[in-house]
């Protein structure tokens, strides 16, 4: 049995992971490489050869996770793809925006490209277009959380819950070999927090013989503010609007901008905020809302009481979705100041890069950032106080004020890891950490190595491949 580690190693995106038990490879993840210094991987040919992996399983949606899948298919795949019913239509909206998103930048680079006669790193071509997307959903299948399901041969799985996102899994796998004993391997996806609105707690485990854990925040604590986050939204709001400007708010698609209308609807319902005119700027995210709306039944409780009180939560006096790219537009014709949020969430695509060139070098407004922003990305950059920054080929002064609200990430920070893990009442034969940046995941397995002395604890390097005994 052998376990391939083709990405998010000593870095945060581009999971994936591959399983071999005998004769059968089973995927896990197939996520996009965004962070500038690996995006080069993501036109790189699989490491290893897709038709002969038998099935994939996807843990949730977001592009880090699901983003290469229909490059998989262009490539030769034709397994099955196991996901929760909620992720199937997140990543059919996610992916499909990315072909869309992908097919616009590159004929916008050519241009530029051919105007500045630069010369780029990596071909100016979409990874994938909407053909690929459409052959890929056709290989979905929804699997319900807690049921077993065999991807292959010899290996059986299920989704539970993680926590992170809506949909989002923790993927336990059970092996049987005729050459080797049964064993037990948890990947854990991306760990939410515990007692965030929306969605429900994540799944705790007692045993299990390998561990494949996230370290996104394994060397942090997002910061305890006796202030809770509707309350530090509230004085952003608060204080930029008093002043005229405009609130800039990347934001995720997925999970961030459902929580981001939560805490907002929750201000508005409890007349805690000024009357303002908020804008969810991203077909996506509306779409989104969507599915949010169609799966209730992964609801948290303290969500089913704000319904049966009347207050919708995803819905709010002042908010206005737009659509279409005319109703964007308008957004920079409007007077009176107001609430901005558009994806991307790290600043690297779609239409916060030009919410940002009307706003940022206003001293006004606000660039408020709700969620991680991966190293080298926009946001990061604007985030770590550039004096300029560059959009859409053009340097602009960052003038506006800057803030960060941390509560709002859909990842565990060290705590939460640290007692994810603490339910294992015995010591797996290893741990792997991955999906974090090398700093996060070495400081996170001294913790672990601290915590349980002699614990078997690696950093794995891209593409390492290691024997499971």
């Amino acid at each position: 049995m052998k376990l391939r580690f083709l990405g998010a190693n000593r870095q945060v995106t581009g999971s994936r992971y591959c399983l071999e038990v005998g004769d059968q490879r089973v995927m896990i993840d197939c996520g996009m490489f965004q962070e500038r210094d690996f995006v080069s991987r993501n036109w790189d040919e699989c490491p290893i050869d897709v038709r002969t992996v038998d099935a994939l399983i996807l843990t949730h949606a977001h592009i880090d996770h699901s983003g290469m899948i229909p490059r998989l298919v262009r490539q030769g795949f034709r397994g099955k793809i196991y996901l929760t019913s909620p992720t199937h239509e997140l990543a059919q909206l996610l992916l499909a925006d990315s072909a869309k998103i992908q097919s616009e930048d590159v004929k916008y680079k050519r241009r530029r490209h051919k105007k500045e006669n630069r010369k780029s790193r990596h071909p100016i071509e979409p990874l994938f277009d909407i053909d690929d997307v459409e052959l890929a959903v056709s290989l979905f299948e929804s699997i319900p959380y807690e049921t077993w399901f065999e991807p292959a041969e010899g290996i059986r799985a299920r989704f539970r819950e993680a926590g992170h996102i809506l949909g989002s899994a923790m993927v336990e796998i059970e092996t049987q070999s005729p050459d080797s004993p049964s064993r037990t391997i948890i990947f854990s996806g991306d760990i939410g927090q515990w007692d965030k609105p929306l969605i429900r707690d994540p799944t705790l485990f007692t045993d299990a013989d390998y561990i494949v854990m996230e370290s996104t925040y394994g060397d942090r604590d997002h910061p305890v503010d006796v202030k809770g986050i509707a309350e530090q939204l509230s004085d952003v709001l608060g204080r930029t609007l008093s002043r005229g400007g405009n609130v800039v708010i990347p934001t995720f698609a997925v999970e961030r901008s459902q929580e981001l209308m939560y805490h907002m609807g929750q201000l508005v319902h409890d007349d805690r905020i000024p009357d303002v005119q908020v804008f969810l700027d991203s077909p996506m995210a509306i779409d989104v809302t969507d599915v949010f709306h169609r799966h209730r039944d992964c609801y948290d409780k303290e969500t089913w009481e704000r319904i049966m009180a009347n207050q919708p939560p995803l819905r709010f006096p002042g908010l206005t979705m737009t659509d279409t790219v005319d109703q964007s537009r308008s957004i920079n014709r409007h007077k009176d100041p107001c609430v901005i949020m558009a994806t991307s969430g790290m600043c690297e695509a779609g239409r916060i890069k030009h919410h940002l060139r009307q706003n940022i070098h206003r001293k006004a407004s606000t660039i408020l950032f709700v969620g991680f922003q991966g190293r080298g990305s926009l946001g990061r950059r604007i985030l770590d106080g550039d004096d300029t920054v560059r959009i859409h080929g053009r340097e602009y002064p960052v003038r506006a004020e800057v803030e960060r609200i941390d509560g709002f990430s859909a990842h565990a920070d060290r705590r939460a890891l640290l007692r994810w893990l603490a339910a294992f009442e015995c010591q797996p034969k290893a741990i792997f950490l991955t999906h974090g940046e090398e700093k996060s995941a070495e400081a996170l397995a001294r913790t672990i190595r601290e915590i349980r002395p002699g614990q078997r604890v690696e950093v794995p390097e891209y593409q390492q491949e290691v024997e499971l005994s």
